[in-house]
């Protein structure tokens, strides 16, 4: 989320001098989602220990964990900025006949609103996230999926997917829900009423 907001508001700067920043975020976020996320696992869990050469800093998971997250960062900075974007121009031009600067503009009033707006699509980045995890296991490290793969290959019987399928719905239903909770509660604030 850190990484996805700051490329986010470096994407939405304004400033002719900060252009560099704009640009730097505008290409990372076109280049990594231009590519699959599983290529970004292959390259960067394997491609990255081979480069370093040291034991300690060799493990897939971690690379797999960075890969995982420079690839979705990308995809909630353009949640996030979508978010930012929907704020009407009268709530900056507020916020300045106010006094505020820029940064407390965007602090104060554009990112409390922008938040509320992007839950919706935020959450469904995290349910394609949790699932993603999977792919992890391209690498070496072992997870519900690859676990599952090698409980068939012993046995022959196919209940370890299942048993995999049901855990990931245990986390996937579960933030469905939260973000149902959340839309509602942001309706009836919105709307002044308490009716369901």
């Amino acid at each position: 989320m850190v990484v996805a907001l700051l490329v986010a508001l470096a994407r939405n700067v304004r400033n002719p001098a900060l252009y560099p920043l704009k640009l730097l975020a505008t290409l990372y976020t076109d280049l990594v989602r231009g590519v699959p996320v599983v290529l970004w696992i292959y390259l960067i869990g394997f491609g990255v220990p081979g480069l370093l050469q040291s034991r300690e800093w060799s493990k897939p998971i971690i690379w797999a964990t960075v890969a995982l997250v420079l690839a979705y960062s990308a995809y909630v900075a353009e949640v996030f900025r979508s978010g930012i974007e929907s704020i009407h121009e009268s709530q900056r031009a507020a916020a300045r006949s106010l006094g505020l600067s820029n940064g407390q503009t965007m602090r104060h009033v554009v990112l409390p609103q922008a938040m509320r707006r992007v839950v919706p699509p935020f959450m469904n980045d995290m349910v394609s996230l949790q699932k993603d995890v999977a792919l992890v296991s391209f690498i070496g490290p072992v997870e519900a999926l690859r676990q599952a793969q090698i409980t068939k290959s012993l046995e022959n019987n196919f209940t370890s997917y299942v048993v995999a399928a049901i855990l990931f719905l245990c986390v996937s239903i579960p933030l469905t829900r939260i973000t149902d909770h959340l839309l509602q509660r942001e309706r009836i604030r919105m709307s002044g009423t308490n009716i369901a």
